[in-house]
């Protein structure tokens, strides 16, 4: 047995890119700041939501976005119990990497990450698209160049800091909601003044599909209308205390009253088929000249371009969070982590630019292409969300939180969400040359999972690699036993990073679980198990048995036990990261109960695994 069960703290070692990350400092978001930040990636729906659901929907389509805003109120209670209980960037990705592994989480990063990288591209376009419109400019590599501009605007001010990005965020999202209300106040008093004709020929007009089917499709197409609301969760770290249920309220409110209101207007003075077929692209442009003359439609295209690009800038800063945290927990390169003088993590940044980039000339920028990612990847996205809040409910019912989603409310977006996802999937293309969105959505989401699968395996494919490599070359084995030696360095390197697991010492079944997560789930041979303990007590001999048969059943892992004689706190858990040069986030603990004195968010990171 190996006898390595002592007393004593460990020797420090360098300090980690997480420690430091941890201990940068910038002003967090108020309520007007976050809300713009991601209500500009909701709110742009209104854009094009209308127009779209019009053409599925038909006459019903008003009643469809009024279901999406009632599905949208059950995830405000998901949202907020889920990132209440765990306040920390990640969305979807940290919500199941605390209840769940870490491989089912990293599914969620990747849906994650290719709904933003479409979002930005798709929003870049379209911005640009309206842009030129007022300037009758159609070229298309002129369009492209102007795409690749914008991204890159929008890069540079995410890597100036998300201060910076917040200001602008907030002028676009107060002209956004601004223009908004002048257009919807015009067509009232157009109606008014015309009267309801247009609406009554519509509504009295047959329909090509029964009440059901378009019903079903509209609402599969009006979900759309909410991709963005996921994106406050990614950045939560970033806002002050208490914004974040307060950016889930105001999202909610802008997305029910505009969306179903613009749809209903645009029933009011447009006949479907103008609205499905000449004007879908350009609807809220036409309602404006319609009611006001020409000047409210060059505003309105010019609030478009805006707001499509603060949906750029919210994709910037939500995939910031969402790789931050995944870098952190070692599924990501630790490159990316290097931050500039501002905070900001401008490696990531440019990473994104350039995959976005990259996607937006392969495809000559048809976007269209992108819908079938951008639909099936943010729909996946709320799916696992969802399923994040049923698995912290079940496996850690104690740990405290905000607020709670009632399970009837769960049971409702789960499945308004699947019927949704179902919808998507089965949709016929606009053309018959396209192809179906499962088959897009597979081009791309396949070759990012295999990435994601390699980094989270890395340690063994270099293992596999470090064999394969002996053995081919073995005539040349001088020159290869130094690159074995190298690549055992690096398993050793990676193997090195030490974990702590804080104990109570009272049941070796919750010890075996967090040795067997910590085995299964982290690349690690080295364990400090923690007692916190008060002055002039010392460890029962109960759990320095268990310690031993622990040691005996683990053989691969160091496991050193450490007493500390300190009060459990976030004081002692940041000395402890401090004396022992390991990052909060590779700490664990037990969940706590409702009378354990602290909030997970005070903890600094702290994971649960138990």
């Amino acid at each position: 047995m190996k006898n390595n069960t002592n007393f004593t703290f460990c020797l420090p070692h360098n300090e980690s890119p997480n420690t430091l990350k941890a201990e940068a400092k910038h002003n967090k978001l108020g309520e007007l700041a976050a809300t713009a930040i991601s209500g500009n990636d909701i709110s742009s729906s209104v854009l094009y939501v209308s127009a779209l659901a019009i053409a599925f929907a038909g006459k019903y389509a008003f009643i469809t976005l009024l279901i999406v805003a009632l599905v949208l109120f059950f995830f405000r209670k998901i949202y907020g119990e889920v990132v209440g209980a765990l306040p920390l960037n990640g969305g979807a990705y940290n919500a199941l990497l605390n209840t769940t592994s870490k491989r089912m989480a990293s599914m969620a990063a990747s849906l994650t990450l290719l709904s933003y990288m479409a979002t930005a591209v798709i929003s870049a376009n379209e911005a640009i698209h309206y842009l030129f419109h007022i300037f009758d400019i159609n070229n298309n590599l002129t369009v492209l160049s102007g795409t690749t501009g914008l991204l890159a605007i929008f890069a540079g001010l995410a890597i100036m800091g998300i201060s910076e990005s917040a200001k602008v965020a907030i002028g676009i999202f107060i002209f956004h909601l601004s223009t908004m209300i002048v257009l919807i106040f015009s067509i009232f008093i157009y109606v008014m003044q015309h009267g309801w004709g247009i609406f009554a020929e519509n509504w009295n007009s047959p329909s090509e599909n029964s009440i059901g089917t378009a019903i079903f499709f509209g609402f599969a197409a009006s979900m759309l209308g909410i991709s963005g609301f996921e994106s406050s969760a990614n950045f939560v770290e970033e806002q002050e205390k208490g914004v974040f249920p307060k950016t889930l309220r105001n999202m909610w409110m802008v997305v029910s009253v505009l969306n179903p209101l613009m749809a209903f207007l645009a029933l009011s003075v447009l006949t479907i088929p103008d609205i499905a077929g000449p004007y879908k692209e350009t609807l809220l442009s036409k309602m404006g000249e319609m009611s006001a003359g020409e000047w409210l439609s060059v505003i309105i295209s010019i609030d478009a371009f805006l707001v499509l690009s603060g949906a750029v800038l919210t994709s910037y800063i939500g995939v910031t969070g969402l790789l931050e945290r995944m870098t952190l927990d070692r599924i990501m390169p630790n490159y990316f982590l290097k931050k500039n003088n501002r905070g900001a993590s401008y490696r990531i940044i440019l990473f994104f630019f350039f995959l976005s980039i990259s996607v937006l000339w392969i495809t000559q920028g048809n976007v269209k292409t992108l819908a079938g990612v951008y639909t099936i990847s943010f729909l996946s996205v709320m799916l696992l969300f969802v399923i994040g809040n049923l698995l912290l409910k079940a496996k850690r019912k104690h740990l405290p939180r905000p607020e709670y989603a009632p399970w009837y409310g769960l049971f409702i977006a789960f499945t308004a969400v699947l019927v949704a996802l179902i919808g998507n999937i089965v949709m016929k293309p606009e053309h018959a040359g396209d192809m179906p969105n499962y088959q897009v959505f597979l081009i791309y989401f396949v070759p990012t999972i295999i990435f994601i699968l390699i980094m989270l395996n890395r340690t063994v494919l270099l293992k596999v690699l470090l064999k394969l490599v002996w053995n081919i070359f073995e005539p040349i084995r001088e020159f290869f036993l130094k690159l074995h030696k190298r690549i055992d360095a690096l398993i050793n390197d990676i193997n090195s990073q030490e974990f702590v697991f804080f104990t109570k010492g009272k049941s070796i079944a919750n010890l075996n679980k967090a040795m067997l997560y910590i085995r299964n789930n982290e690349h690690t041979k080295k364990v400090k198990i923690v007692k916190v303990l008060k002055e002039g007590d010392k460890p029962s001999d109960k759990l320095l048995k268990y310690i031993e048969l622990l040691d005996e059943e683990y053989p691969d892992i160091d496991i050193e036990f450490v007493p500390v004689y300190d009060d459990f706190g976030p004081e002692l858990i940041k000395k402890l990261s401090k004396e022992w040069k390991i990052p909060i986030n590779f700490m664990f603990i037990g969940s706590p109960d409702e009378k354990f004195p602290y909030r997970l968010e005070e903890l600094g990171g702290v994971r649960l695994i138990i």
